[in-house]
């Protein structure tokens, strides 16, 4: 659970989530939130048990902060990792549901707004324009067959990150999403989208801006070009090894 100034959020977050699935370790990884968060995630930590805090020097980027949590998350043995946001956009109560699919055979699950049942309440037209479109403009680019590649509620299991090498993936931003599915599903690995229900956050500020949409957008246009184009003719990774 990355966290970057979320102290209005990140006590229900970890409540909501201890409630829905008692029996997880939490780690959050705070980029040196300078609102309070850390310290109030260490309350709650005490007061919850079974929640770590990864506390960072700054702010690097959500792509940083999703490598160094899994990185803890590898080193200390689980089979199956989830990733969800701290501002309660993400439903706790899904959970259960994403981590069956995982235990069904999926070695990637997303938490998708875009299958049936799956829904974005209360975002304005743009919002949903830019969202949609650059799902659609993924899909298009990279041969991604998957409706929601930039959401970032998801379980995947330790060995498929360790097949796509997640350490040299690139993106800094929400490009970390598309990146992933992409080398998961270049690796052959099965994604499994189910409905989810995004909460647009009524606390705190969000942290898209057209910078990280930028990134996104020329990072997904390379990648396109270099594996359909500059890479046309080669073989496809196979499962058993990961993808450049």
């Amino acid at each position: 659970m990355p966290t970057y100034r979320e102290a209005e959020n990140v006590q229900e977050a970890l409540e909501r989530v201890r409630a829905a699935v008692p029996s997880v370790d939490v780690l959050v990884v705070d980029d040196s939130s300078d609102d309070g968060t850390e310290a109030i995630a260490r309350a709650a930590a005490d007061r919850l048990g079974q929640i770590d805090i990864l506390s960072r020097p700054e702010k690097t980027g959500l792509g940083e902060a999703y490598r160094a949590g899994f990185a803890v998350g590898l080193e200390r043995g689980y089979e199956a990792l989830v990733q969800m946001d701290a501002d309660l956009s993400h439903d706790a109560k899904e959970l259960p549901t994403m981590l069956t699919a995982l235990e069904a055979g999926a070695d990637l699950v997303i938490g998708s707004r875009y299958v049936p049942g799956g829904s974005i309440p209360h975002w304005p037209w743009f919002r949903r324009a830019l969202s949609r479109y650059g799902n659609r403009y993924a899909g298009l680019v990279l041969g991604l067959k998957v409706r929601d590649a930039t959401a970032g509620y998801r379980a995947v299991r330790a060995d498929a990150l360790r097949a796509i090498d997640v350490w040299s993936t690139r993106s800094k931003g929400y490009g970390f999403q598309i990146e992933t599915a992409y080398r998961v599903g270049r690796w052959s690995g099965k994604v499994t989208e189910v409905p989810s229900v995004f909460t647009d956050r009524v606390r705190g500020h969000s942290k898209m801006t057209w910078g990280i949409f930028a990134e996104e957008l020329l990072l997904v246009t390379w990648w396109g070009f270099r594996d359909r184009i500059l890479r046309r003719g080669r073989s496809r990774p196979r499962k058993d090894a990961p993808s450049g």
